[in-house]
């Protein structure tokens, strides 16, 4: 029985999408890693030495999902201008790419869900949208690059998510089937380019969700609000 943090939703290929799982495939900030933390860690360290008031972290996290840009309209709203905007991008870019693993860290449960996958023997990897300098320095960070068996960046492709082109190349590269894979993601575009895909899509609402927006809208096949119910939810799904 699932519990109440698990939805199953009842889509029509549900039988023939879940008769097997052979690859797990994650997004990565919102999904993998809580990564809101360093955003705001470098956002109000950049905002205090301009003598601006810092932004508030849960304001902050609903745009988490969307870049540096999104954020920071987000924590500016109208007063910001296009040459501060791009001042402040430049620097946040900057400070990130020097350390972008300091307070942020993996979801709870997550670690505990690729040491099983791995027992399983069952590979795992990442397609997302940041930019692949940016990618494999988190990989490296979050000791993760020798496990992942697949990172699949915007520059790898010619249109990133919501096309499924991503998603694609990483079952490709996995010598797997798409819909013998398990896309996760914490964004309506995450869904949507796993659909496309025809694999089996999670969506993660533990995520970086705006106060109006719904994980249920994202047609997605499983939704999970708890990170720590992931490997859970997934051995039942292979067995």
């Amino acid at each position: 029985m699932m519990s109440a943090s698990i939805t199953l939703l009842p889509l029509a290929n549900r039988t023939k999408s879940m008769s097997r799982i052979d690859a797990v495939l994650f997004d990565l900030d919102g999904t993998l890693l809580d990564t809101a933390p360093d955003f705001h860690r470098i956002m109000v360290a950049i905002q205090t030495e301009l003598g601006h008031p810092p932004v508030d972290y849960a304001h902050l996290r609903t745009g988490a999902s969307d870049g540096s840009r999104a954020m920071f309209k987000l924590a500016y709203g109208d007063s910001l201008n296009e040459a501060l905007l791009e001042s402040l991008v430049d620097q946040f870019l900057t400070h990130y790419a020097q350390a972008p693993v300091v307070t942020g860290e993996l979801f709870p449960g997550i670690s505990e869900l690729l040491e099983w996958l791995e027992s399983e023997s069952r590979p795992w990897g990442v397609v997302t949208n940041k930019p692949r300098h940016l990618s494999e320095r988190v990989m490296e960070d979050l000791g993760l690059s020798n496990r992942c068996s697949v990172l699949i960046c915007p520059e790898d492709v010619n249109q990133a998510k919501p096309s499924p082109e991503g998603l694609l190349l990483a079952a490709e590269r996995l010598a797997t089937e798409p819909q013998h894979c398990l896309y996760l993601g914490d964004h309506q575009r995450d869904i949507t380019a796993g659909k496309h895909a025809g694999m089996l899509t999670l969506a993660c609402s533990f995520g970086y969700l705006k106060p109006d927006e719904k994980a249920t809208d994202w047609g997605a096949d499983l939704i999970v609000e708890r990170s720590d119910q992931l490997t859970h939810l997934i051995r039942s799904l292979t067995v």
